[in-house]
């Protein structure tokens, strides 16, 4: 038996599909399919039935754009992304994705920021796709600095960093917590957390066995800011990499002990320092 929202979508595409009338435009007949189609795609909603839902709100958003209504066309496209979320996450970015395009057109970059974050959410939300999510917030990122919301895009280049390291570009990781800790340094409200991000660049380096580059960024990094080398994180760098170059394994575990007791580790630094631990360990099993 057909549900309320099957007779609306029904109406909704034969308006769609009518020839129209004497007295009627071609433009009435795409407004009036639009709401139709909306109106199916709510009544989808409410029976918790969120792929009809999100394929009616398409379906409107076609209607909005053949009628000439693109702010309409974004909102329902936008709508239809919401409604996959639920169900079907791809068809939740091709629907962004299309939200974006028209967004663009407008110039609205700010608000293409805005659906170009949700992509990277969808993408980061089960480790769905890591390497998509952390390119969305880049690109976000982007979008969010040249509409000078410095703020927003400064979070999401710290969580495309975070994922950089979660999927091993540690290199790319480095960059960007390298390019965030620049522009915090720039006000006086963001460089307290300077000195965070600069720990984390350090800390890849040495997950990447390189400590010629960890050793180069410690000391840009004073030379950025002359305060960096008394603070623990710094203190706390020198110090794994001390052990790293001695292949000292019991000075890496005393140096993120003694860390660890007064700033409690995060699971992305838990994560890291595995990786040094794991390579360090490599390197003096090597030796012997």
């Amino acid at each position: 038996m057909a549900s309320e929202a099957d007779k609306i979508l029904k109406s909704a595409e034969k308006k769609a599909n009518s020839s129209g009338g004497w007295f009627s435009s071609a433009s009435s007949k795409w407004e009036d399919a639009g709401d139709l189609f909306a109106q199916a795609a709510n009544a989808y909603k409410v029976e918790r039935n969120w792929r009809a839902s999100g394929i009616a709100f398409e379906k409107e958003a076609d209607c909005r754009l053949k009628g000439g209504e693109n702010n309409d066309a974004m909102n329902a496209y936008h709508n239809a992304a919401k409604s996959y979320k639920k169900s079907d996450p791809e068809a939740a970015v091709s629907a962004l994705h299309q939200t974006i395009k028209l967004l663009i057109k407008a110039g609205s970059f700010r608000q293409a920021a805005d659906r170009e974050k949700e992509i990277a959410q969808v993408y980061a939300q089960d480790n769905l796709d890591a390497a998509k999510a952390r390119d969305s917030y880049v690109r976000a990122g982007e979008w969010y600095k040249q509409e000078e919301a410095n703020a927003t895009a400064n979070q999401c280049f710290q969580s495309a960093a975070e994922l950089s390291a979660d999927i091993g570009d540690l290199g790319k990781a480095i960059e960007l917590y390298e390019q965030v800790g620049d522009w915090s340094l720039s006000s006086p409200l963001t460089k307290y957390s300077v000195k965070e991000y600069w720990l984390r660049a350090a800390l890849c380096s040495m997950a990447m066995g390189d400590l010629v580059t960890c050793q180069r960024l410690l000391q840009s990094f004073a030379q950025k800011d002359v305060t960096f080398p008394s603070t623990r994180e710094a203190k706390f760098a020198q110090h794994v990499m001390d052990a790293c170059e001695q292949g000292d394994v019991e000075a890496f575990q005393e140096a993120v002990f003694n860390y660890d007791q007064v700033t409690k580790l995060d699971n992305w630094k838990t994560g890291v320092l595995l990786r040094i631990k794991k390579g360090l360990e490599s390197e003096v099993e090597g030796l012997t």
